[in-house]
């Protein structure tokens, strides 16, 4: 436990455990759960005031001021019992707070003004105390005129109020002391309690904010999920030069027929996973996988002038990966690997299940590289060969016949220089 919440969690803690058993409803949610608490803790805990300053007021003679403290338990228990029976909040709030404003106000006339009665009506602070964090603040507003209004009445009336007051000049000290500190405690308290509840409930909602964004972020690019939660429009940018990569396992549905279920979806995991976390590295932006095949792109959403070259090193290390992850594994893997660069289109599409996606004759000639390819190796268009052929060791394939698109002059990628 924190610190500055021990004090107030040794007294308010063990009353919730108490009060959460009255007027508990299953249907009510975090926040309601706790206004409810904190008012029937603070109603307890008065109530145990009042016994007190009763028993203290009838010691020392003024019999009729005791009754009115020990008036309020009565009332209060009353409220407490219909609100465990009818687990109707509203009624028992309004109860409690009308006799948190009212009494300590008849007990000050009763003892005869400000001075006599050691201005025991700060207790009928509490009423807007306990409004505002459980009504609201334009609730709170009116209980505070009623508590304003009832401050000008005493004074106002003090003048023709002729009572003996029996209290000793010690006596009256005392309870300037026990009404002061007593409003002050609770209120503290009451507030720590509360503010503590309401700590510990925004702490969740971060986390669970955290994590909303973090599989947001597993969707979209981080640039995209940042515009999409400010401004719901339309997002599609077009990109004169980007570079895109498809790789695709060879022959994998007889792989897969061989295998449990579960082992398909691990052996997908751990080799995608792999890819992801190269992307990552890189600044690539994985677009989607589909399948057996996986889809990743350089110089989106956020252009670059060396998405090409970014692209390539991420691509070698994803066949160097899964030739050395073939060398000491029983469930070996092929992939073909397609690479094309030129311009794109790019946005985001759906509005339940957003995707990012790109589009443009770049997708689909890397496409048809690596469904026109050789298993292990990295096939790419001219327009790729083309920005890496001075910083790449590339070897040409020659022309070859691609669908869709006739003949085709491709580069086999194979390092860097």
């Amino acid at each position: 436990m924190r610190p500055d919440r021990i004090l107030a969690g040794g007294m308010w803690q063990h009353l919730s455990t108490v009060a959460v058993r009255i007027g508990w409803a299953a249907t009510d949610d975090a926040d309601t759960r706790v206004r409810k608490r904190l008012v029937v803790s603070t109603a307890l805990v008065v109530a145990l005031a009042a016994i007190i300053w009763g028993a203290i007021y009838w010691v020392a003679g003024a019999h009729i001021a005791a009754t009115i403290p020990w008036g309020y338990v009565v009332l209060s228990s009353a409220t407490l019992i219909a609100f465990g029976l009818s687990r109707s909040f509203m009624p028992f709030l309004f109860g409690q707070l009308t006799i948190f404003l009212l009494l300590p106000f008849a007990l000050q006339l009763v003892l005869g003004g400000f001075i006599n009665a050691s201005a025991v009506i700060l207790w009928s602070l509490l009423a807007p105390m306990v409004a505002m964090v459980t009504a609201g603040r334009r609730r709170s507003l009116w209980w505070f005129g009623g508590y304003a209004v009832l401050v000008l009445i005493t004074e106002l009336v003090q003048p023709s109020v002729q009572i003996e007051n029996v209290l000793t000049t010690g006596t009256k000290l005392g309870f300037f002391i026990m009404n002061i500190l007593g409003v002050s405690a609770i209120t503290y308290f009451a507030l720590q309690y509360f503010v503590g509840e309401k700590d510990q409930a925004l702490d969740l909602l971060g986390f669970e904010r955290a994590k909303s964004e973090r599989l947001l972020l597993n969707v979209l690019p981080e640039e995209i999920a940042a515009i999409l939660k400010d401004d719901d429009q339309t997002i599609a940018d077009r990109f004169p030069s980007i570079s895109v990569l498809f790789a695709d396992v060879v022959d994998f549905t007889p792989t897969s027929e061989r295998l449990q279920p579960e082992e398909v979806v691990d052996l997908l995991n751990e080799v995608f996973s792999h890819f992801d976390a190269l992307a990552e590295r890189y600044g690539c932006e994985k677009i989607r996988t589909v399948g057996d095949s996986y889809m990743v792109a350089s110089g989106v959403p956020t252009p670059r002038l060396d998405h090409a070259q970014a692209l390539a090193r991420m691509a070698i290390d994803m066949r160097d990966y899964i030739a050395e992850r073939n060398g000491g594994h029983n469930a070996p893997l092929q992939f073909r690997y397609g690479m094309s660069s030129g311009p794109a289109v790019a946005g985001v599409i759906g509005k339940t299940k957003f995707q990012y996606d790109v589009w443009g004759d770049t997708v689909n000639t890397a496409s048809r590289m690596e469904s026109h390819g050789v298993a292990g190796r990295i096939q790419m268009s001219a327009s790729a060969y083309e920005v890496l052929k001075d910083e790449f060791v590339c070897e040409p394939r020659g022309a070859i016949d691609v669908k869709g698109k006739g003949s085709m002059q491709t580069w086999y990628l194979e390092g860097v220089r």
